[in-house]
Protein backbone atom coordinates (compact mmCIF):
# COMPACT_ATOMS: atom_id res chain seq x y z
CA UNK A 1 0.00 0.00 0.00
CA UNK A 2 1.41 3.37 -1.01
CA UNK A 3 2.02 5.92 1.70
CA UNK A 4 -0.53 8.72 1.91
CA UNK A 5 0.89 12.19 1.63
CA UNK A 6 -0.05 14.86 4.13
CA UNK A 7 -3.10 16.76 2.92
CA UNK A 8 -4.23 20.33 3.63
CA UNK A 9 -6.09 20.77 6.93
CA UNK A 10 -9.88 20.37 6.91
CA UNK A 11 -11.93 23.55 6.51
CA UNK A 12 -13.20 23.12 10.05
CA UNK A 13 -10.11 21.92 11.85
CA UNK A 14 -11.72 21.28 15.20
CA UNK A 15 -14.32 22.19 17.75
CA UNK A 16 -14.15 21.76 21.51
CA UNK A 17 -16.03 18.48 21.02
CA UNK A 18 -13.69 16.97 18.43
CA UNK A 19 -10.32 18.27 19.59
CA UNK A 20 -10.13 19.23 23.25
CA UNK A 21 -8.03 22.18 24.25
CA UNK A 22 -5.16 21.10 26.48
CA UNK A 23 -4.61 23.44 29.40
CA UNK A 24 -0.96 23.19 30.40
CA UNK A 25 0.42 24.94 33.45
CA UNK A 26 4.03 24.77 32.35
CA UNK A 27 6.54 25.00 35.20
CA UNK A 28 9.55 24.96 32.91
CA UNK A 29 9.63 25.46 29.15
CA UNK A 30 13.05 25.56 27.53
CA UNK A 31 14.32 27.65 24.66
CA UNK A 32 17.94 27.51 23.50
CA UNK A 33 18.88 30.64 21.62
CA UNK A 34 21.86 32.45 20.20
CA UNK A 35 20.82 35.55 22.16
CA UNK A 36 21.09 36.31 25.86
CA UNK A 37 18.32 38.92 25.66
CA UNK A 38 15.11 39.50 23.74
CA UNK A 39 13.49 36.17 24.63
CA UNK A 40 10.96 34.74 24.18
CA UNK A 41 11.52 35.68 20.57
CA UNK A 42 8.60 35.38 18.15
CA UNK A 43 9.91 35.14 14.62
CA UNK A 44 8.53 35.29 11.12
CA UNK A 45 11.22 34.24 8.69
CA UNK A 46 8.99 31.79 6.86
CA UNK A 47 11.83 29.30 7.04
CA UNK A 48 10.54 27.29 9.99
CA UNK A 49 8.02 24.47 9.91
CA UNK A 50 5.06 26.27 11.48
CA UNK A 51 5.78 29.87 10.53
CA UNK A 52 2.93 31.91 9.09
CA UNK A 53 2.48 31.34 5.32
CA UNK A 54 2.27 35.11 4.88
CA UNK A 55 5.83 35.60 6.13
CA UNK A 56 7.16 34.97 2.65
CA UNK A 57 5.06 37.76 1.14
CA UNK A 58 5.60 40.27 3.93
CA UNK A 59 2.06 39.86 5.28
CA UNK A 60 2.43 37.50 8.25
CA UNK A 61 -0.71 36.31 9.96
CA UNK A 62 1.25 35.72 13.18
CA UNK A 63 4.75 35.13 14.50
CA UNK A 64 5.92 32.04 16.37
CA UNK A 65 8.10 30.92 19.25
CA UNK A 66 9.33 27.31 19.41
CA UNK A 67 9.78 25.77 22.86
CA UNK A 68 10.71 22.46 24.41
CA UNK A 69 8.90 20.94 27.38
CA UNK A 70 12.28 19.41 28.25
CA UNK A 71 15.91 20.45 27.89
CA UNK A 72 16.61 17.52 25.58
CA UNK A 73 13.88 18.54 23.11
CA UNK A 74 15.08 22.14 23.08
CA UNK A 75 18.66 21.01 22.46
CA UNK A 76 17.73 18.62 19.67
CA UNK A 77 15.59 21.25 17.97
CA UNK A 78 18.28 23.94 18.12
CA UNK A 79 21.93 22.92 18.45
CA UNK A 80 21.37 19.58 16.68
CA UNK A 81 18.74 20.77 14.18
CA UNK A 82 21.08 20.66 11.19
CA UNK A 83 23.86 18.57 12.72
CA UNK A 84 24.94 15.38 10.97
CA UNK A 85 26.20 12.49 13.11
CA UNK A 86 29.48 10.79 12.25
CA UNK A 87 29.73 7.17 13.41
CA UNK A 88 26.99 7.77 15.97
CA UNK A 89 28.44 10.96 17.43
CA UNK A 90 27.74 14.64 16.88
CA UNK A 91 30.97 16.62 16.51
CA UNK A 92 29.87 20.18 17.36
CA UNK A 93 32.21 23.15 17.20
CA UNK A 94 32.85 24.49 20.68
CA UNK A 95 32.06 27.99 19.38
CA UNK A 96 28.55 26.80 18.43
CA UNK A 97 27.95 25.61 21.98
CA UNK A 98 29.52 28.65 23.62
CA UNK A 99 27.38 31.16 21.72
CA UNK A 100 24.06 29.69 22.87
CA UNK A 101 21.96 30.52 25.91
CA UNK A 102 19.31 28.59 27.82
CA UNK A 103 16.08 30.42 28.63
CA UNK A 104 13.32 29.00 30.80
CA UNK A 105 9.72 30.14 30.97
CA UNK A 106 6.61 29.26 32.90
CA UNK A 107 3.06 29.91 31.85
CA UNK A 108 -0.48 28.68 31.52
CA UNK A 109 -1.03 27.79 27.88
CA UNK A 110 -4.12 26.63 26.00
CA UNK A 111 -2.96 24.28 23.27
CA UNK A 112 -4.25 21.89 20.67
CA UNK A 113 -2.52 18.51 20.77
CA UNK A 114 -1.64 17.60 17.19
CA UNK A 115 -0.19 14.19 18.03
CA UNK A 116 -1.40 10.62 18.27
CA UNK A 117 -5.05 9.78 17.73
CA UNK A 118 -6.09 13.44 17.90
CA UNK A 119 -3.99 14.30 14.85
CA UNK A 120 -5.36 11.25 13.07
CA UNK A 121 -8.92 12.39 13.81
CA UNK A 122 -8.16 15.70 12.11
CA UNK A 123 -6.99 13.92 8.96
CA UNK A 124 -3.29 14.41 9.63
CA UNK A 125 -0.40 12.04 10.23
CA UNK A 126 3.34 11.99 10.97
CA UNK A 127 4.00 13.91 7.78
CA UNK A 128 3.08 17.05 9.73
CA UNK A 129 6.54 16.96 11.27
CA UNK A 130 8.20 14.46 8.95
CA UNK A 131 7.93 16.14 5.55
CA UNK A 132 10.89 18.22 4.40
CA UNK A 133 8.52 20.70 2.74
CA UNK A 134 7.05 23.31 5.07
CA UNK A 135 4.17 24.37 2.79
CA UNK A 136 1.47 22.08 4.21
CA UNK A 137 2.65 22.22 7.86
CA UNK A 138 2.40 26.00 7.65
CA UNK A 139 -1.16 25.67 6.36
CA UNK A 140 -1.98 23.46 9.34
CA UNK A 141 -0.46 26.00 11.74
CA UNK A 142 -2.53 28.76 10.13
CA UNK A 143 -5.68 26.64 10.51
CA UNK A 144 -4.96 26.23 14.21
CA UNK A 145 -4.33 29.98 14.55
CA UNK A 146 -7.64 30.83 12.86
CA UNK A 147 -9.67 28.32 14.84
CA UNK A 148 -12.48 30.03 16.80
CA UNK A 149 -11.18 28.51 20.03
CA UNK A 150 -8.18 30.87 19.75
CA UNK A 151 -5.65 28.57 21.33
CA UNK A 152 -2.17 29.82 22.23
CA UNK A 153 -0.43 27.25 20.03
CA UNK A 154 -0.13 23.49 19.74
CA UNK A 155 1.84 20.42 20.69
CA UNK A 156 3.53 18.39 17.98
CA UNK A 157 6.00 15.50 17.87
CA UNK A 158 9.56 16.74 17.79
CA UNK A 159 11.20 15.82 14.49
CA UNK A 160 14.65 15.70 16.03
CA UNK A 161 13.77 13.91 19.29
CA UNK A 162 10.89 11.75 18.16
CA UNK A 163 9.90 10.25 21.51
CA UNK A 164 8.89 13.64 22.95
CA UNK A 165 6.60 16.51 22.05
CA UNK A 166 7.54 20.10 21.26
CA UNK A 167 5.49 23.29 21.40
CA UNK A 168 4.91 26.20 19.05
CA UNK A 169 3.28 29.31 20.52
CA UNK A 170 1.69 32.21 18.64
CA UNK A 171 2.58 35.80 19.44
CA UNK A 172 -0.89 36.48 20.83
CA UNK A 173 0.14 34.35 23.81
CA UNK A 174 3.41 36.16 24.54
CA UNK A 175 1.99 37.68 27.73
CA UNK A 176 1.31 34.15 29.04
CA UNK A 177 5.02 33.32 29.21
CA UNK A 178 7.07 34.44 32.22
CA UNK A 179 10.85 34.19 32.37
CA UNK A 180 12.22 31.93 35.10
CA UNK A 181 15.43 33.46 36.37
CA UNK A 182 18.24 34.72 34.18
CA UNK A 183 19.50 33.05 31.01
CA UNK A 184 22.39 30.64 31.41
CA UNK A 185 25.13 29.86 28.92
CA UNK A 186 24.42 26.49 27.36
CA UNK A 187 27.73 24.98 28.38
CA UNK A 188 27.02 25.97 32.01
CA UNK A 189 23.49 24.48 32.16
CA UNK A 190 23.17 21.70 34.74
CA UNK A 191 21.29 19.58 32.17
CA UNK A 192 24.04 19.84 29.55
CA UNK A 193 26.39 17.01 30.70
CA UNK A 194 23.60 14.41 30.65
CA UNK A 195 22.31 15.69 27.31
CA UNK A 196 25.80 15.50 25.81
CA UNK A 197 26.04 11.88 26.89
CA UNK A 198 22.54 11.10 25.62
CA UNK A 199 23.15 12.49 22.13
CA UNK A 200 26.87 11.68 22.11
CA UNK A 201 27.88 15.29 21.49
CA UNK A 202 31.62 15.75 21.10
CA UNK A 203 32.93 19.34 21.21
CA UNK A 204 35.20 19.81 18.22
Amino acid sequence: MAATRLKPPPKVLATSATLPVVGLPMPGLYRISGHAAGEPYFGCSGGNRFDAPGCKTGNPEYSTCYLGPSFDVALAESLLHDAVPIKGAFPIAKSEIDRRWVHQFSGNLRLFDLTGHLLKQMGGHAGLTGTSSYTLPQQWALAVYRNPLRVDGFLYMSRHFTNEKAIVVYDRAKANLTAMGKPIQLIMATEMPNAMRLFNIVPA
